[in-house]
């Protein structure tokens, strides 16, 4: 079982368990606080013999001295027949007012530590304890994985508004969680008498009569050299029994003290079990230290967010879990299709590999990739494989590698095809691993690795053409991706540019619609984005998505994207004809790889064309004015200069720091990007050696040939665009 899977069933199994214990948990951190604010805490340097003399002038018949976690002093005392304990402030004794623990704290302690069931009850605690640590440890490994590692833990989190909230608290808190799940494990066994505190039974000690007066407590040389911070309680001898003896508790032990000769009749230390137990408590409470209960408190609070949260996402996964229509058994099978998906969507390119293959008369079984094998009726073997985070494998195929490198070789044909972000630097990473895998193995293959960017229809159906003519069978793939769910978006102004005759462009401003909190908590409506994001719009009429790299963010208010005509291209046909007041259907998709980090560094942008508009964004949200370098290419700055009035104003306010121009249809225009790039090579040379954050944004042919020009100016340094993406320096964004 995957720790996706184990996280899921301890989640819903014992999440409303885990609940209770949480916000009761969240409402006893408060008594700490509470008592640090009752009443003074002793000094440190303050010695336990003088608060006994204190004390003794103020209170008639003490019994005891307790020392509170929270620092406060109570003393309780006899009145007659009456039992007294008192705050006493230990500057001077004197009584500040009744000691009373609440009826509400101790009803809540035993439902917190019992269930309110008495000892079986504390069983069930402890087990919802370790089903906590476990929930926290799981939660930590699959948070790593999301946020591609350690480096990546304080990233921006994507998703919906459920995903967003189960990440960002998990981040502050779990480990708070797996913390006081373990303490609390322990603090059970201690109770349950798994763990023993105590090294041996209490010593039979009595002071010996003498006949001389017994000592005040203050002369006693013990109490004189102990602090009062080191105190837990001290009991006095009873007045009435000549052979009582004092008792002290510290930190450190327990000793017992002849009344009249101050002698220290016996000790025992501190046992470790004990020691731990005592950090476990304060771990656990707060206990003695506020400041720590208020994070405890912020905690268990955050249970019920993570419930509420994890419920929502379990929900929507479940909407997106595969079915497959037409699956034959395995055993009669003779193609089988592996699928390694994190997200679901590579079940859908599955589905339509599975309906073409049973088209043209093939018996086709598709299933996970953790259930890899064949049978005598295989003859071709697909495994469609998605890649996690830095090149890992997704949840529920994390052992697939394993299992396949342990299964002996065989004739039949097994052809992998890969699916990914080239943003990230391990694109289609775990697809590579499962190819070099398999061949290794000695597994032949009908087609070499093929990698698809971005879940793109385009690839899939040119791949399923490579298919066809390799099995030589009239195939046809086509995809058709589940839309998430939409918004509907307002054109509210466009800016219109000639470009070409035959490629007009503009930049279209949408209004982003308020959404409700359960809209968004639900993952409905159009979740919360930033310039580089795409936006995914679907024609009128079709069913594929085309996407748009976006100029703003969220914080901007509105949502614009940067359109050119493209030939035969019904949705940029469509997006130009719109006028304000048209509506239009849209969703977000995150773009992770080429977001910018927050960071001082600075930052150089290159973009052609169109391919500015994400530049843009980075621009425009600029607030802390880190240095920006623009490089921008296009045709001729009369009809192509897109976002051309801003960038000059963006100058001004310090947003840019510089902008280099490039136009390759006018004269002494400057060529293109990389020409330009050439141009400034000291500076460029200057800014990547120093550590500069590079995005490229534009054509397939324009990316390449930038990086081929920054390589050469970055040959001197040592340097390689290469060696950037590695160190998550240099991100493209290409079409």
């Amino acid at each position: 079982m995957g720790w996706k899977a184990i996280h899921r069933w301890l989640g819903l199994t014992a999440g409303s368990f885990a609940l209770l214990l949480g916000i009761t948990g969240a409402l006893l951190a408060f008594d700490p606080v509470q008592q640090a604010w009752q009443a003074p805490a002793a000094p440190d340097d303050l010695r336990v013999a003088t608060l006994v003399d204190r004390v003794a002038h103020t209170v008639q018949g003490t019994q005891e001295i307790r020392r509170l976690p929270s620092g406060a002093i109570v003393v309780f005392s006899f009145r007659g027949d009456q039992a007294q304990a008192s705050y006493v402030h230990p500057d001077d004794g004197r009584v500040l007012g009744a000691w009373q623990p609440s009826a509400l704290p101790r009803w809540l302690k035993n439902l917190h530590r019992s269930l309110l069931l008495g000892d079986p009850g504390r069983w069930g605690a402890a087990s919802i304890a370790l089903a906590m640590a476990a929930l926290s440890l799981s939660g930590l490994v699959l948070l790593l994985r999301r946020m591609g590692g350690w480096r990546r833990l304080a990233g921006r989190v994507r998703g919906s508004l459920a995903q967003r909230l189960h990440v960002l608290v998990g981040r502050v808190v779990l480990a708070v969680l797996c913390l006081t799940s373990l303490t609390a494990l322990y603090m059970s066994a201690t109770t349950m008498g798994l763990v023993a505190l105590d090294a041996a039974s209490e010593p039979e000690v009595v002071s010996v009569v003498t006949g001389q007066t017994a000592l005040p407590g203050a002369q006693l040389s013990i109490l004189q050299n102990l602090a009062v911070r080191d105190l837990r309680r001290l009991n006095f001898p009873d007045a009435a029994d000549p052979e009582d003896v004092w008792k002290v508790s510290t930190r450190q032990g327990e000793g017992w003290i002849d009344r009249y000769s101050g002698q220290t009749l016996a000790w025992q230390d501190t046992t470790l079990a004990q020691r731990i137990y005592d950090w476990a408590v304060v771990l656990h409470t707060g206990e003695g230290a506020w400041l720590w209960a208020v994070v405890l408190a912020v905690a268990g609070a955050s249970v019920l967010l993570f419930w509420l949260t994890g419920i929502v996402i379990w929900w929507q996964a479940r909407r997106q879990t595969p079915r497959i229509a037409g699956n034959s058994p395995m055993a009669r099978a003779d193609a089988l299709i592996f699928v390694a998906s994190e997200g679901g969507s590579t079940w859908g390119f599955a589905q339509a590999l599975h309906d073409a293959l049973g088209q043209v008369g093939h018996r086709v079984h598709t299933s996970a990739l953790e259930h890899f094998q064949t049978t005598p009726a295989t003859r071709q073997v697909f495994v469609l494989a998605a890649t996690y985070g830095e090149g890992q494998a997704p949840a529920l195929a994390s052992h697939a590698l394993e299992r396949i490198a342990r299964l002996s070789s065989g004739a039949v044909p097994v052809t992998v095809l890969g699916f990914g972000d080239r943003q990230y630097p391990a694109f289609c990473g775990f697809a590579e691993a499962l190819e070099r895998t398999l061949r290794a193995q000695g597994w032949p293959a009908l087609l070499p690795l093929e990698r698809i960017h971005h879940q793109s229809s385009q690839q899939f159906a040119r791949w399923g053409e490579a298919l066809s003519q390799a099995l030589g069978e009239p195939l046809m793939l086509e995809h058709v991706p589940r839309v998430p769910p939409t918004t509907a978006l307002t054109l509210v102004a466009r800016q219109d540019y000639p470009g070409r005759t035959d490629q007009p462009t503009a930049i279209l401003r949408f209004s982003w619609p308020a959404q409700g909190w359960l809209a968004r908590l639900r993952g409905l409506g159009l979740a919360r984005f930033a310039a580089g994001d795409l936006v995914g719009i679907v024609p009128p009429g079709q069913a594929v998505p085309r996407y748009y790299s976006l100029a703003s963010g969220s914080a901007d208010g509105f949502l614009e994207i940067c359109v050119r005509q493209m030939p035969g291209g019904l949705c940029s046909t469509h997006l130009l004809g719109l006028q304000p007041g048209d509506r239009i259907t849209a969703f977000i998709r995150s773009n992770d790889g080429f977001a910018l980090p927050r960071t001082r560094r600075p930052v150089v942008l290159i973009g052609a064309g169109t391919g500015v508009a994400p530049l843009a964004g980075f621009i425009r949200r600029n607030d802390r004015h880190i240095p920006m370098h623009l490089y921008f290419g296009g045709r001729d700055p009369s009809r192509d200069f897109y976002f051309g009035p801003e960038i000059q104003r963006w100058l001004g306010e310090g947003r840019l720091a510089s902008v280099q121009t490039a136009f390759s249809r006018v004269p002494d225009g400057g060529g293109y990007v990389q020409d330009a790039l050439r141009r400034d090579a000291e500076r460029v040379r200057g800014l990547l050696g120093s550590g500069a954050i590079v995005r490229v944004c534009g054509s397939r042919a324009m990316a390449h040939d930038v990086a081929e020009t920054l390589d050469a100016l970055l040959a001197p340094l040592h340097l390689s665009v290469r060696q950037l993406k590695a160190k998550e320096r240099y991100a493209e964004d290409v079409f």
